[in-house]
């Protein structure tokens, strides 16, 4: 369990090393599917305050196995993509800035090259606005369904990446290591396409 939490820490770290998240935002996790348990930070802490002890583990229902802390709420969203899409083996939601501003924007990322198109295949869509009622019910939850419901018709090993309304992105991979490279690589394309479409003078929003 231990190496489990450990290897989710060391995640959770490189999120900041990538300079992908500040402080407390933004969360990795991870799924052993065998043992059907899940790990991510605690809700609030500081990444730099984090220790490997400090992760806590679920199973696919957000029971607490292991932990002595809350989960971040950001979980109920982890848990509705690992139970929709069993192809996933770890989760990244950033808080990167451009990806973030074309989710506030409420844009889908338009595939304007090729850096984009080998890594993602097509748009990177947004998703739509949450209800009133689906933020009641608890939005958290509501995100994960809404993400998924952005992905009907598409393969989630093909677009692995979804921004979330007016919040930022969710990335995911089979495992810790290329849902960290797709939250890189999802940046960087976020950027690229931005400034392509003011070199082109394009109204887009």
């Amino acid at each position: 369990m231990l190496a489990f939490k450990e290897k989710v820490y060391n995640a959770t770290l490189e999120l900041v090393e990538r300079h992908l998240v500040l402080h407390s935002w933004g969360n990795v996790s991870a799924i052993d599917r065998k043992l059907g348990i899940i790990a991510i930070k605690p809700h609030k802490t500081n990444i730099k305050d984090l220790r490997p002890g400090d992760m806590v583990v679920m199973d696919l229902e957000g029971n607490v196995l292991d932990g002595s802390k809350i989960p971040s709420f950001d979980a109920s969203t982890h848990l509705v993509l690992y139970n929709s899409f069993p192809e996933i083996g770890a989760v990244v939601h950033s808080h990167s800035m451009w990806a973030s501003c074309w989710a506030q924007a409420g844009k889908s990322i338009p595939p304007l090259g090729e850096t984009h198109t080998d890594r993602f295949g097509g748009e990177i869509p947004c998703t739509r606005k949450l209800t009133v009622s689906e933020m009641e019910a608890g939005s958290e939850k509501a995100t994960g369904n809404v993400i998924v419901e952005a992905l009907k018709g598409l393969n989630p090993v093909e677009t692995t990446a979804v921004l979330a309304y007016r919040h930022g992105p969710f990335i995911w991979g089979e495992n810790l290591e290329s849902a960290l490279k797709n939250a890189s690589i999802l940046e960087e394309v976020a950027q690229m396409a931005y400034i392509t479409l003011q070199i082109n003078n394009l109204k887009f929003i």
